[in-house]
């Protein structure tokens, strides 16, 4: 059976439903504090997601996994460790957890248990370049193929300085995760782009919450083409997060406005499949094994 599961910040919970939007239900309730990001480990089949605490301004933000049912709850990154986190990515063959923290202005991992937590790369350190949206660290993806970590820098509202960056997924040896020399600018004057996902041929697909000149949006474009990105959908509302069905070639988008949107990889037959869910932020699809 395949699945999606989606985080409603307005009702501090998890839902989940069929990917026509049907089945739909609450699989975990009090999740204060603005839950962001979640991935599933589809060999455990535990449920990971990101809270990204009470008061932006401090750092109190915190991880939590549950089981697909909602059972076995627990905080393996705790407050005070990390400050906003955002979208959350698994490298389940290494055994890691990556996210990025906005206002901590890092991308960070962790083992999946919570333990042994790195910062690799930090854009910003004091409060000054913490009011500087152009540093905040927010959606995440991971090529493990070819060893790199990517993520989004979305910029202020609207800003038009939003980019995306790679990195190895490992600080060099000598370097600190605020000097690194190794990070390379993918794309860069994004409108305000923030979670990130991979489609099947290799593209990088990312959700723009922009609200001008036509909404928000989902884009894809291929690493290291000329071309440059282009707008697969627009008039999304605030469009958050993306998940791919690399089997049926569908991609599904979650909005601030509380709707999820299904449409092939290229744009075309989009549906609404859920309205009015609350405040959604992110989204990840799951399929369940025979």
């Amino acid at each position: 059976m395949d699945k999606l599961y989606f985080l409603d910040q307005d009702g501090s919970r998890i839902l989940s439903c069929r990917t026509d939007g049907s089945e739909l239900r609450t699989v975990v309730v009090g999740c204060a504090n603005h839950p962001d990001g979640i991935v599933i480990d589809d060999v455990s089949g535990y449920i990971y997601w990101t809270n990204m605490g009470r008061n932006f301004k401090r750092p109190d933000g915190s991880i939590e996994r549950a089981r697909l049912d909602g059972s076995e709850r627990r905080t393996i990154v705790a407050e005070g460790l990390t400050f906003t986190p955002k979208q959350i990515a698994i490298d389940q063959a290494a055994g890691l957890l990556y996210w990025c923290d906005r206002e901590g202005m890092r991308v960070m991992r962790a083992r999946l248990d919570g333990s042994g937590i790195e910062v690799l790369v930090q854009t910003g350190s004091t409060d000054d370049e913490r009011l500087d949206a152009r540093n905040w660290c927010v959606g995440i993806a991971l090529d493990t193929a070819r060893g790199h970590v990517y993520w989004t820098q979305k910029g202020p509202p609207n800003g038009g300085a939003g980019r995306i960056l790679r990195a190895p997924l490992a600080v060099p040896a000598g370097a600190t995760p605020a000097g690194r020399d190794d990070i390379e600018l993918i794309f860069d004057g994004l409108p305000e782009p923030v979670d990130l996902d991979w489609a099947p041929d290799g593209e990088l697909l990312w959700t723009d919450r922009a609200r001008a000149p036509h909404g928000g949006s989902v884009q894809r474009a291929r690493v290291g083409d000329d071309a440059g990105p282009r707008v697969l959908a627009d008039d999304l509302g605030e469009a958050i997060g993306v998940a791919v069905d690399e089997v049926s070639g569908r991609m599904f988008i979650a909005t601030l406005q509380g709707n999820v949107f299904a449409m092939n990889l290229d744009g075309s037959g989009r549906q609404a499949i859920v309205r009015g869910a609350g405040r959604l932020t992110g989204i990840c699809y799951y399929r369940e094994h025979d």
